[in-house]
């Protein structure tokens, strides 16, 4: 024999013999097909394809091709001896169906053959550069790539596609010496060589990157083969010496985990037990075998093989771990699962279920096989957790069975079989994938939805793990191999429980998920170790501070919300969210029914309507109901109305509808919830439908909306049923209805329509039943209606109506009705036109226009008259309508300037008053040229004209000159005035009024006082007395109010004169003894008096007697029995004054003392002059006493002091002040405490 090779597709074993002769052996039938001289000489290489063709190659330089019956389908002569044959697909643009249709062979090993089946003669020879030396190893590999190992230690990568072929794809010089040979693992995707000594792995996917090298040293005589096993999981090597190495490229995945403890495959015979969560130290387990499964519970470790397992306790003391036994089962295990008691193992089928630690009788007792009944389907997948045993059948069952009695807690039926479970930790809910690839979650103790489809559920997923973090117990991780898919249960939300994927995490290269905990992936690696990876859809949980972008926060905020971590949301939101996050937030508790943080949330975000709402309904326990309010919250109102209708409530669903607006769904509703409601809902959504002008239907609700036993509902609904007839065009039933109804407003807005319709003198008949009269005849207008019109007009109020009305009536020649009509409109230009064209009354035209101020209107009154040559009269009208120029004309024109000079007053302009003034110098008129030369400022010119006026009685032309020199304030103007009044001009010295007047007009007030002096000393001696008070009080109150000291002579001559007046008032009133003390002090200065000297005495004795002051009356008798006055005494008094003279009485009553108000000293009480302190003492205007500190009141309008109780008595006959004379009453003089500053002692000009 020189080859032999087992068929890949069949039963059949090729034997060649060194002869050239081939035997082909059926294993199964023990058929020998011997086929002699298939070559001629040794057969020394050949290859079976997959569908049972055998290539051989011969010394003989020949190729054959045979089927397994041993017939020669091809034969091909080589240009030399063959080495290596394989079957192969070669690259092409179209696939070919044919399958391995290609044999390769190295021909003398210097050229490589592909040679086409189908196609023998178009064959294919690659020669490669000869330093690579000879071909020593070639591989197919991937989609008909060749990988070719070379002598020299060349390493070459080929494609065989049509396109590529002759190219080099790859070339490394991977050995110094020398190359023996090359191997492929299609499973790992590496690819080996070996030479010199050493192995070196390729990865096929980049074929620069070098795994690993393996030295030899040991071996000196040099490597020979290489090959791996079909799962790429050892590579042998043989040497030239003789000896075979076993290379372990990578581990078996092995890893089991239960709650937070891992136990995997760290070496062939060494399993690890770990605890990182609890920070326990790993414990190494030595195993006696390599094991195929591992298995992990709270307090032991199971591994094993076939149908045995070994059991190791975890204990504290060292090594760890403690061996307790093997177990043989009755078929090999599948897979196995430990709980703190007990063990489960799954063999064909079924799942043998017992204690761990127990005595050999309790064990039989305590063991269990599951399923009992045969029918019920072969258990493909179990599970165990504390205190169920999950398992689930090619029938679709997912049966739960308790530990304590072993007994079908609950069983679940599926469509298809079920290929995995995978429970939680307490075993209250479990994921299980079917046979369809689809995942479910299955919660038994929910009896309303017990079974859930995960969404996007990838068919290429391998397992699941749940969530061991206290507080995520409803999250968990489904993997396949290169990724990992986060799942969150959301157990309570509005729409009920769901199942939400939150994201996926890329999973590295042949890792194996064990554990989760808390967005920490544990997996298991290929040599052996552990890693961690962290879950994208957790990174919320390692957020850096402030370096986030928004999009990225938001994504976290987002992943936070989906695993119900509303804390960790919280803290986003609160370190850097925007008001859209905190919403996004409010929203997520509102689904998951979390009302209090909602309520925070909200108040976060300053939403104090949600929080309102949400207050209202914190205390609802009804879960349906509460789900539905927060359903309507967040705007799904048609979940919202399920859960109300199943919740104790279902009258919310109607109100929300209502609410809404909603009105068909309302209507359904109130037909089965609550009839009596359906008038009103009906009223409503007839108001709806006629905004939006379905007229039809609002019509049809409003009727429907009658109740018969609400008045204002009912009075609504008519009012719309007339509205919508009217729309309809039943007009007729429409207004009638409108006129029955009580409502002004319905038969404005009936009238409204009917007036957009064009039908106006309905419209006008209603708008004239609601009283709304403008309205009734601006319609009554437009249909000329005026008879109509003229009725209403008494109550229109509107003058647009009027004058539409006033002018038609004057197109109808009724002026006076017109002239009305414009008057109720306020058109008066067209009421004074009408007046004067057409009515000749010029009297109501002229008031209008004076009541008015209308300018056209004036012009026209002054066109009216000037056609009257009522000359006055028009230029009167013409200043009214500012039309002045034309007015100076027509008084220029006419010699009526004086009458333009009286109307225009005080509002011409500056050129007017020159104009009327040049006018008046031209008529040697110098009074009125005077007057307008100074109202325009010429005041010189004014002045001249002034004093050029003849001296007549009222001496207007001095008073206006004065006046003019006052605005001047022109020293030369005011020297030419003085002298004319001096009398140095013409000889004639003018009154000294004038001059006291010019001096005031000036403010020069000490020369006006000087002035006033004299005057009032002339009035005086003329006996004028009350002139010359005025004249003394006016000057003194003008100089106290410009702050300069008054001349002691005139406040002497003014109490003089003050006192004299006061006799009058006291003798009238009957106060006798005043009135007499007030005649001593006038008698002591009466030559003051010259010109009633005889008269003032005479009262003085006849009071002093009525007042018993006897001693005053006979020396004031004395004085008039002097020759010079003897004669003028009144006859009717002469002789008892004379009695008086001769038989005198001295007696005299004492004068009173009160205190000085400066000093307190006692003095008389009409001493004027302290001898104490020598102050010239105030007075009272009401008695002429001086004053007192604690008696003291003014008069309000001079501030003349009197004495506040004597004030008040004189007040009660008086009304006016006996000073200023201005009237006055006792309320309103008040009582002055603090008299201290009108007790100013520098008051008077000494």
């Amino acid at each position: 024999m020189s080859f032999i090779l087992w068929s890949k597709a069949g039963p059949l074993l090729a034997v060649g013999t060194a002869k050239g002769n081939l035997l082909i052996y059926n294993q199964q039938t023990s058929r020998k097909i011997p086929v002699l001289g298939k070559h001629t000489k040794k057969i020394t290489c050949g290859c079976w394809s997959t569908q049972n063709l055998l290539a051989l190659g011969s010394d003989d330089s020949t190729l054959s091709i045979s089927n397994h019956e041993g017939d020669t389908i091809r034969q091909t002569t080589l240009r030399g001896e063959p080495a290596e044959i394989y079957f192969s697909v070669m690259k092409t643009d179209e696939r070919s169906p044919q399958g391995e249709s290609t044999v390769s062979v190295s021909v003398d090993k210097k050229i490589l053959m592909l040679f086409n089946i189908n196609d023998p003669e178009n064959r294919i020879e690659l020669a490669f550069q000869l330093h690579y030396g000879n071909i020593v190893s070639y591989r197919w590999y991937g989609d008909g790539y060749i990988l070719i190992g070379f002598s020299q230690g060349f390493f070459v990568v080929i494609s065989t596609h049509i396109r590529e072929i002759g190219h080099e794809l790859y070339q490394a010089h991977n050995h110094k010496g020398s190359l023996n040979s090359v191997a492929i693992s299609s499973s790992l995707s590496k690819a080996a060589s070996c030479g010199d000594n050493s192995i070196k792995i390729h990865e096929l996917s980049d074929l620069k990157d070098i795994s690993s090298v393996v030295q030899l040293d040991d071996e000196t005589k040099g490597l020979d083969q290489l090959s791996w096993t079909d799962d790429g999981q050892l590579l042998a090597v043989s040497t030239q010496k003789g000896t075979l190495h076993v290379f372990l490229t990578k581990l078996p995945i092995l890893g089991d985990s239960f709650g937070t403890r891992l136990a995997y495959l760290t070496s062939l015979l060494e399993v690890t037990v770990s605890n990182q969560v609890e920070g326990e130290s790993p414990v190494a387990i030595e195993v006696e075998v390599e094991p195929t499964f591992i298995a992990v519970g709270p307090y032991h470790v199971a591994v094993g093989m076939n149908n045995r397992a070994w059991f190791y306790a975890l204990v504290d003391q060292e090594p760890g771990f403690n061996k307790l036994k093997d177990i043989e089962y009755l078929g090999t295990i599948a897979s196995m699962c430990l709980n703190a008691d007990y063990a489960a193992a799954q063999f064909e089928g079924k799942v043998q279920l017992h204690i761990i630690e127990g005595k050999d009788q309790e064990e039989k007792k305590q063991m269990k096989l599951f399923p009992d009944d045969d029918g019920k389907g072969r258990i493909l997948c179990h599970a165990l957790t504390a205190d169920f045993l999950y398992y689930g059948t090619d029938s679709g069952n997912v049966v739960c069975v308790l530990m304590d009695d072993w007994e079908t807690v609950s069983s679940y039926n599926h469509s298809v079989g079920v290929r995995k479970v995978f429970p939680d930790l307490n075993g209250t809910r479990l994921v299980f994938i079917d046979d369809k690839n689809g995942g479910f979650l299955f919660s038994p103790a929910n009896a309303t939805v017990s079974c859930v489809e995960l969404p996007n559920f990838s068919p290429t997923i391998t397992g699941v793990l749940w969530d061991n973090w206290h507080a995520d117990r409803g999250v968990f991780v489904a993997y396949n191999d290169d990724k990992v898919y986060t799942y969150a249960l959301h157990k309570t939300t509005i729409y009920g429980p769901q199942v939400v994927l939150v994201g996926s995490t890329a999973l590295p290269f042949s890792q194996k998920p064990l554990l989760l905990y808390n967005g920490e992936l544990t997996c298991q690696t290929a040599s052996g170790k552990t890693s961690e990876v962290s879950l994208s859809t957790h990174s919320f949980l390692k957020r850096s501070s402030g370096t986030d972008s928004v999009a990225e926060r938001s994504k976290q905020l987002a992943q936070a919300i989906m695993l119900k971590r509303f804390h960790e949301a919280w803290d986003l939101c609160k370190s850097a969210g925007s008001k859209d996050d905190w919403a996004e937030l409010g929203k997520a508790c509102l689904v998951h029914m979390e009302v209090e943080l909602a309520i925070q949330v909200y108040r976060m975000n300053g939403n104090v309507g949600m929080v309102l709402s949400l207050q209202d309904i914190q205390g609802i326990e009804d879960k349906n109901l509460l789900a539905g309010h927060l359903a309507m919250f967040l705007g799904d109102y048609n979940l919202a109305q399920d859960l109300y209708l199943s919740s104790t409530s279902p009258i919310a669903a109607l109100e929300m509808r209502r609410d809404l607006l909603h009105w068909d769904s309302a209507l359904m509703l109130a037909k089965r919830l609550a009839e009596d409601q359906i008038p009103f809902i009906s009223k409503e959504y007839a108001v709806h439908l006629e905004f939006i002008g379905d007229y039809v239907n609002a019509l049809a609700h409003y009727e429907k909306g009658m109740t018969q036993n609400n008045r204002d509902h009912d009075e609504a609904c008519l009012a719309g049923v007339a509205r919508m007839s009217i729309r309809m065009g039943d007009i007729r039933r429409g207004a009638a209805q409108a006129i029955q109804h009580p409502s002004r407003v319905l038969k404005k807005e009936c009238g409204a329509i009917l007036e957009s319709m064009k039908q106006f003198s309905e419209a006008a008949q209603l708008y004239e039943k609601g009283q709304y009269y403008d309205k009734a005849a601006s319609v009554y207008i437009r249909c000329k209606n005026w008879a109509k019109v003229g009725e209403l007009l008494p109550n229109v109020s509107s003058p647009k109506i009027h004058l539409q009305y006033a002018k038609a009536k004057e197109a109808d020649g009724k002026y006076k009705d017109a002239a009305h009509a414009y008057e109720s409109a306020k058109d008066w230009d067209n009421v004074i036109r009408v007046l004067l064209d057409h009515l000749n009354n010029p009297e109501d035209a002229v008031r209008i226009v004076r009541e008015t101020q209308s300018i056209d209107g004036a012009k026209m009154v002054a066109r009216f008259f000037l056609q009257l040559n009522d000359y006055g009269s028009a230029i009167h009208f013409l200043v009214l309508s500012q039309c002045n120029d034309e007015a100076f004309q027509l008084a220029q024109q006419h010699g009526q300037m004086e009458v333009y000079a009286d109307i225009i007053g005080s509002d011409a302009t500056q050129e007017d008053y020159q104009s009327i003034a040049l006018y008046f110098e031209g008529e040697k008129k110098h009074l009125q040229a005077g007057k307008f030369f100074q109202k325009c400022g010429q005041y010189s010119r004014a002045l001249k004209h002034f004093l050029k006026c003849p001296n007549n009685e009222d001496n207007m032309a001095i008073e206006m000159a004065i006046e003019t020199v006052g605005q001047a304030k022109d020293t030369s103007l005011t020297s030419q005035l003085i002298d004319y009044l001096m009398g140095e001009s013409d000889g004639m010295p003018k009154d000294a009024k004038y001059l006291f007047r010019l001096y005031m007009a000036l403010q020069h007030y000490r020369e006006a006082a000087r002035t006033a002096i004299i005057i009032a000393r002339e009035e005086q001696c003329a006996g004028n007395y009350r002139n010359a008070h005025d004249v003394l009080f006016s000057m003194y109150t003008e100089l106290q109010a410009q702050k300069i000291k008054i001349p002691a002579e005139m406040a002497t001559n003014l109490m003089i004169l003050h006192s004299y007046l006061l006799v009058k008032i006291h003798v009238k009133r009957g106060d006798h003894l005043k009135g007499a003390r007030m005649l001593i002090r006038v008698s002591n200065t009466i030559s003051k008096f010259p010109a009633h000297v005889v008269p003032i005495l005479t009262s003085a004795v006849i009071e002093c007697h009525r007042a018993g002051l006897k001693n005053s009356a006979f020396s004031f008798a004395a004085m008039l029995m002097r020759p010079e006055y003897r004669n003028e005494i009144d006859p009717k008094y002469r002789k008892k004054i004379e009695a008086m003279v001769r038989r005198p009485d001295t007696s005299e009553l004492e004068e009173e003392t009160t205190p000085c108000p400066f000093c307190g000293f006692q003095l008389p009480q009409n001493e004027l002059l302290c001898i104490s302190c020598k102050n010239n003492l105030p007075y009272c205007i009401a008695t002429g006493r001086h004053m007192l500190k604690e008696d003291w009141s003014i008069c309000p309008h001079c501030e003349f002091p009197a004495l506040y109780s004597q004030f008040i008595l004189l007040l009660e006959t008086e009304a006016v002040c006996p000073m200023c004379s201005e009237s006055l009453s006792a309320t309103q003089v008040k009582k002055i405490s603090d008299c201290s500053k009108y007790l100013q002692t520098d008051e008077l000009d000494q």
